[in-house]
Protein backbone atom coordinates (compact mmCIF):
# COMPACT_ATOMS: atom_id res chain seq x y z
CA UNK A 1 0.00 0.00 0.00
CA UNK A 2 1.40 3.46 -1.16
CA UNK A 3 -0.73 5.52 1.39
CA UNK A 4 -2.07 7.64 -1.84
CA UNK A 5 -6.02 7.97 -2.01
CA UNK A 6 -7.53 7.60 -5.60
CA UNK A 7 -6.93 11.48 -5.76
CA UNK A 8 -3.29 11.36 -5.28
CA UNK A 9 -3.10 12.97 -1.83
CA UNK A 10 -1.87 11.34 1.29
CA UNK A 11 -4.43 9.70 3.67
CA UNK A 12 -5.31 12.14 6.91
CA UNK A 13 -3.88 9.63 8.80
CA UNK A 14 -1.03 8.92 7.01
CA UNK A 15 -0.28 12.62 7.76
CA UNK A 16 -0.62 12.53 11.32
CA UNK A 17 1.91 9.89 11.83
CA UNK A 18 4.38 11.69 9.35
CA UNK A 19 3.99 15.10 11.99
CA UNK A 20 2.82 15.29 15.13
CA UNK A 21 1.38 18.35 16.66
CA UNK A 22 2.18 19.44 20.24
CA UNK A 23 -0.05 22.54 21.28
CA UNK A 24 3.04 25.45 22.58
CA UNK A 25 0.69 28.23 23.81
CA UNK A 26 -2.27 30.25 23.68
CA UNK A 27 -2.97 34.19 22.85
CA UNK A 28 -6.04 36.14 22.23
CA UNK A 29 -5.91 39.12 20.25
CA UNK A 30 -9.24 41.35 19.10
CA UNK A 31 -11.92 38.69 19.60
CA UNK A 32 -9.30 35.87 18.57
CA UNK A 33 -7.97 33.20 19.96
CA UNK A 34 -4.49 32.22 18.18
CA UNK A 35 -3.42 28.91 19.48
CA UNK A 36 0.29 28.14 18.76
CA UNK A 37 1.30 24.88 17.93
CA UNK A 38 4.89 22.56 17.18
CA UNK A 39 5.03 19.89 14.60
CA UNK A 40 7.48 17.42 14.84
CA UNK A 41 7.81 15.67 11.81
CA UNK A 42 9.74 12.07 11.83
CA UNK A 43 13.49 13.30 11.57
CA UNK A 44 13.00 15.55 14.67
CA UNK A 45 12.64 18.56 12.58
CA UNK A 46 9.91 20.97 14.12
CA UNK A 47 7.98 23.91 12.57
CA UNK A 48 5.58 26.27 14.10
CA UNK A 49 1.92 26.35 13.07
CA UNK A 50 -0.82 28.75 14.51
CA UNK A 51 -4.51 28.16 13.98
CA UNK A 52 -6.77 31.62 14.80
CA UNK A 53 -10.36 30.94 15.86
CA UNK A 54 -13.02 33.64 16.12
CA UNK A 55 -14.83 33.40 19.84
CA UNK A 56 -17.66 34.78 19.13
CA UNK A 57 -18.15 32.44 16.07
CA UNK A 58 -17.53 29.57 18.95
CA UNK A 59 -20.39 30.61 20.86
CA UNK A 60 -22.81 30.74 18.24
CA UNK A 61 -22.21 26.88 17.49
CA UNK A 62 -21.99 25.71 21.04
CA UNK A 63 -18.42 24.80 21.17
CA UNK A 64 -16.68 25.28 24.52
CA UNK A 65 -12.86 26.90 25.36
CA UNK A 66 -11.57 23.34 26.32
CA UNK A 67 -12.72 21.82 23.02
CA UNK A 68 -10.71 24.24 20.76
CA UNK A 69 -7.22 23.09 20.98
CA UNK A 70 -8.11 19.34 19.96
CA UNK A 71 -10.16 21.12 17.14
CA UNK A 72 -7.59 23.19 16.14
CA UNK A 73 -5.16 20.42 16.18
CA UNK A 74 -7.28 18.08 14.13
CA UNK A 75 -7.22 20.75 11.74
CA UNK A 76 -3.33 20.72 11.14
CA UNK A 77 -3.76 16.79 11.01
CA UNK A 78 -5.88 16.87 7.99
CA UNK A 79 -3.40 19.04 6.16
CA UNK A 80 -1.61 18.14 3.32
CA UNK A 81 1.71 16.77 3.22
CA UNK A 82 3.78 19.54 0.81
CA UNK A 83 1.11 22.21 2.10
CA UNK A 84 3.04 25.39 3.24
CA UNK A 85 0.98 26.64 5.11
CA UNK A 86 2.16 27.77 8.61
CA UNK A 87 -1.04 29.98 9.77
CA UNK A 88 -5.14 28.82 8.97
CA UNK A 89 -7.77 29.98 10.28
CA UNK A 90 -10.71 27.71 12.20
CA UNK A 91 -13.14 28.86 9.81
CA UNK A 92 -17.06 28.92 10.32
CA UNK A 93 -17.63 26.40 8.01
CA UNK A 94 -15.25 24.04 9.89
CA UNK A 95 -17.21 25.25 13.57
CA UNK A 96 -20.58 24.32 11.47
CA UNK A 97 -19.52 20.94 10.69
CA UNK A 98 -18.12 20.47 14.52
CA UNK A 99 -22.08 21.51 15.57
CA UNK A 100 -23.58 19.59 13.05
CA UNK A 101 -21.61 16.21 13.96
CA UNK A 102 -22.41 17.00 17.39
CA UNK A 103 -25.90 16.62 16.48
CA UNK A 104 -25.43 14.01 14.66
CA UNK A 105 -23.93 11.88 17.63
CA UNK A 106 -26.69 13.06 19.91
CA UNK A 107 -29.04 11.49 17.70
CA UNK A 108 -27.22 8.65 17.56
CA UNK A 109 -27.16 7.78 21.12
CA UNK A 110 -30.45 8.99 21.50
CA UNK A 111 -31.74 6.19 19.29
CA UNK A 112 -30.05 3.23 20.88
CA UNK A 113 -30.82 4.17 24.33
CA UNK A 114 -32.96 1.53 25.89
CA UNK A 115 -36.55 1.66 26.63
CA UNK A 116 -37.48 2.22 30.11
CA UNK A 117 -37.80 -1.33 32.17
CA UNK A 118 -40.81 -3.10 32.15
CA UNK A 119 -42.83 -2.66 35.50
CA UNK A 120 -42.82 -5.65 37.96
CA UNK A 121 -45.50 -7.98 38.04
CA UNK A 122 -47.15 -10.09 40.34
CA UNK A 123 -45.40 -13.13 39.02
CA UNK A 124 -42.00 -11.75 39.12
CA UNK A 125 -39.60 -14.23 40.50
CA UNK A 126 -41.39 -17.13 40.16
CA UNK A 127 -39.24 -19.03 37.85
CA UNK A 128 -36.55 -19.58 40.40
CA UNK A 129 -38.54 -19.51 43.94
CA UNK A 130 -40.22 -22.56 45.13
CA UNK A 131 -44.11 -22.87 45.19
CA UNK A 132 -45.31 -21.07 48.76
CA UNK A 133 -49.29 -21.52 48.57
CA UNK A 134 -50.75 -18.25 50.37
Amino acid sequence: MTGESAGGRKNSLERSTLMDFVLTGFTEHLGFRVFDFEGVAAGHQRSKFTVKTELTLTRRYGIRLQELPLLCRGLLDRLEESAEVQSLTFTEEHMRACADERVAARNASARKKRSPPKPVGATAGSGWRPYQPL
